[in-house]
């Protein structure tokens, strides 16, 4: 009986109104790392940013709200109704023993309103909480440091140019705790020590390492490291990270300057500094001048995940080392006389090349998570790069313009590599329908040609 009482225990989750497609794989992940898992029975209305989950435990509950940026907030659900009457029927109806814990008379407690999509006056509020006097409440009340935090919570839909009179939906629960929407100012990269063209904002990182399930002590690998964005996420939650990239002058700070007004880098910045930033430093392995399509690691599994954000030539060209024989363009010299040769990397490649390294390197049930740059108009599901070794767990898009977005990919290992799985995405009929990545450069720019020249248009009229 026990054990249905806490099946049946259900839980209300305040989400942000931002990267929609992101937030169901967020919370999949994070449930699945906390020891649960996400039922197709929850009550879910995906734009919404209230969703009711059946948690197990409330400390299942606090462990994920520990990791989100994707959720604001967690209350454990009393009531819940499409009207007034309804929310407080289904209070009336939820069992006293959950209740009297949290009402007691030597307790505290405070009640906040949440409104969705319309703004309450005060005397509105006042009004709302008073009608909640039916509650067996024989605490004091206290504002500043309450015991217990009490919060009803409105929903008047999603259109703000129809808003009604009334809520549609009435929540009443117990708050918990808060998500992790904080560490997007904290480690804003408008604040960072080292930055670069490409360098990720600060939630998509998080959203990433979530997905990725990264935990204390795992190893994380980034083959296209950059400035180390994606390592700081990881970093955070206790993953020791690594990385490699081509450009020398990236992975040793020198050069020119990303930042405005500032024409070269300083002497101190560089990747372990980024870390050093945020108190970090302890999980950084090192990140090395290395080829992502040359192989420089030793057979076998050796990462928990690799997280990653290859270039698709909109603000970083797509390189590899080249020879002599090859059409290459010579790559400037740094400040230590270093250069080397680069010849063009199709996107084709760089993805079956980051799949088949995922496959090899990856420990079983360990996530490889990238974005890939799509051609809107030509997207099919049949365009995302697949591997025997990884399954697809999600696939969420971000819009970048009109006709172009990027998707993040997440994979999992299930299937132990094996050298007959080397080239097995590389058949004929699997590989044609990847080509069109190649040229998505071309295409991006076209669009964007095509856009100024409408606006030029308009403005001459």
């Amino acid at each position: 009986m026990a054990l249905a009482a806490t099946a049946l225990r259900r839980y209300l989750l305040l989400l942000a109104q931002e990267h929609l497609e992101f937030r169901m794989p967020e919370i999949t992940s994070l449930l699945s790392l906390c020891g649960g898992q996400f039922s197709g029975e929850q009550e879910i209305r995906v734009n919404s940013p209230f969703w009711i989950l059946s948690i197990p435990s409330e400390e299942m509950a606090r462990g994920l709200m520990k990791r989100t940026v994707c959720a604001k907030s967690i209350f454990e659900l009393w009531g819940h109704g499409r009207s007034a009457g309804e929310l407080y029927a289904s209070l009336k109806n939820y069992p006293a023993d959950k209740m009297l814990p949290y009402l007691q008379s030597d307790s505290t407690y405070k009640i906040h309103i949440h409104t969705f999509n319309k703004t309450l006056t005060q005397a509105q509020k006042i009004k709302k909480i008073d009608a909640l006097e039916f509650l067996p409440f024989k605490g004091k009340v206290n504002l500043k440091k309450p015991e217990h935090i009490f919060w009803i919570l409105e929903d008047y839909g999603m259109n703000p140019n129809d808003v009604p009179e009334e809520p549609i939906h009435l929540y009443f629960g117990r708050w918990i705790a808060d998500g992790q929407r904080e560490l997007i100012e904290s480690y804003s990269v408008k604040k960072r020590h080292f930055i670069g063209n490409t360098s990720m904002d600060a939630c998509l990182s998080f959203i990433m390492a979530n997905h990725a399930r990264v935990k204390p002590n795992d190893v994380v690998y980034d083959p296209f490291v950059g400035t180390g964005g994606l390592l700081i996420s990881s970093a955070h939650f206790g993953a020791y990270v690594c990385g490699t990239d081509i450009d020398y002058n990236t992975i040793h700070g020198l050069g020119k300057a990303s930042r405005k007004n500032q024409k070269w880098r300083g002497p101190d910045e560089n990747i372990r500094a980024n870390l050093r930033q945020y108190g970090l430093e302890k999980y950084y392995l090192d990140a090395l001048v290395a080829d992502s399509s040359r192989p420089i690691w030793r057979k076998g599994m050796l990462f928990d995940a690799i997280i990653t954000d290859p270039p698709y030539g909109i603000r970083e060209a797509p390189r590899r080392m080249g020879s002599q024989k090859e059409t290459v363009k010579p790559v400037e010299r740094s400040s230590e006389n270093h250069f080397f040769v680069s010849s063009s990397y199709h996107l084709s490649d760089i993805f079956f090349d980051l799949l088949k390294f995922a496959a090899e390197h990856l420990v079983m049930g360990g996530r490889l998570v990238y974005w890939l740059p799509i051609y809107r108009p030509e997207y099919t599901e049949e365009i995302i790069p697949r591997h025997p070794c990884l399954k697809l767990i999600s696939n969420c898009e971000q819009m970048l313009s009109s006709h172009t977005s990027r998707r993040l990919i997440t994979m999992e290992k299930v299937k132990e590599f094996k050298d007959q799985d080397e080239n097995s995405d590389l058949l004929d009929g699997q590989y044609m329908p990847y080509r069109g990545h190649n040229s998505f450069r071309e295409k991006y720019f076209s669009g964007v040609t095509k856009r100024i020249a409408k606006e030029e248009k308009d403005n001459q009229k």
